[in-house]
């Protein structure tokens, strides 16, 4: 353990103590002999001023008891572990979307490696061992995303055109961002749309022209966000009208069992190893898009019109295969 972190080990020890700590366990915690343990102890308490109380008789030291809470070491102070931790998840927030982020975080990088550098650590080296893979993610212009962040963060209305993806139509849009959502590799803004009064989620690959406004964000609580976004399944939001019963074979309970759909959902193990499992929903897109990748391992057992849309799904693609016109 280097100098750097004996210190912040030391500070955070002493932060956490309710009683002093004795030299010997200081010793052990740092790894270091009696004299290097004087000698941090008094660039602790001299160098950076943190309140040190010396206990004589038992040999031991603390904060005082009423600064302790007050003092911070000055500066940033991590460990090479929290640095390295820091850096993978750079790592994963520069792959979130192709090239959105990255020259954002390309500084931040940088200083970490500096520190990691700094502290005589090589633990860089490894990270390309850390692997961050997408798949389905769609291209996002940097400046729009940026404009976006920034007005969800500063609080601040929003213009822009919106180009459908279900329709191809495009309309104009003045909203309150509410919250910017990293879902299935993409991102979507939930936001206040004001001509319309209502809230709406939006992917944001498909906002262009982004214009920040003066005009405050109209904030709106986070039980109502929560009650509209998140009641139903997936992306769509809602709330929901109906819930859906999905029967799995025991070969695929095996995976879904452990896979979170959503925050609501009810399941019971079958007694021939089966899972069937319950998930309310507003829009059946996306639900059948999951259900569906189980192929004959999963049944839609309800509701009636649920169901009646997955066979159809699935005799439409069945005709494909079979070159039916």
């Amino acid at each position: 353990m280097d100098r750097y972190e004996r210190i912040l080990t030391l500070h955070r020890l002493l932060k956490s103590a309710r009683y002093p700590i004795s030299h010997d366990r200081l010793r052990e915690e740092l790894a270091c002999s009696r004299s290097t343990l004087y000698r941090d102890i008094a660039f602790l308490r001299d160098g950076l001023g943190a309140p040190i109380e010396t206990d004589g008789e038992r040999h031991a030291v603390a904060y005082e008891r009423d600064a302790a809470d007050r003092f911070e070491l000055p500066g940033l102070w991590l460990s090479s572990e929290e640095l390295t931790a820091l850096l993978a998840l750079h790592q994963m927030l520069a792959r979130t979307g192709p090239g959105v982020l990255n020259s954002a975080l390309a500084p931040l990088r940088e200083r970490i490696e500096r520190l990691l550098s700094e502290q005589g650590s090589d633990r860089r080296r490894e990270l390309h061992r850390i692997r961050v893979t997408g798949s389905g993610a769609r291209r996002l212009d940097e400046r729009v995303f940026r404009t976006i962040a920034t007005a969800t963060l500063d609080r601040k209305r929003l213009n822009f055109r919106y180009r459908a993806r279900s329709t191809g139509q495009e309309s104009t849009r003045q909203v309150s961002p509410q919250r910017l959502t990293h879902y299935r590799e993409n991102w979507f803004l939930d936001a206040f749309d004001h001509e319309r009064r209502a809230l709406r989620s939006f992917s944001v690959d498909r906002i262009v022209d982004p214009l920040l406004r003066e005009e405050p964000a109209e904030d709106l609580p986070e039980a109502d966000l929560d009650a509209h976004f998140a009641a139903s399944y997936g992306i769509f939001s809602g709330a929901p009208k109906a819930w859906a019963t999905i029967r799995f074979s025991p070969r695929a309970a095996r995976w879904v069992a452990d896979e979170h759909w959503h925050s609501r959902q009810e399941d019971r193990m079958l007694d021939d190893g089966g899972l069937e499992r319950r998930v309310p929903y507003s829009s059946s897109k996306e639900l059948l898009m999951d259900v569906l990748r189980y192929g004959p391992d999963a049944e839609i057992v309800a509701p009636p019109a649920l169901r009646e849309e997955a066979r159809i799904l699935l005799e439409l693609a069945l005709a494909g295969y079979r070159g039916e016109a």
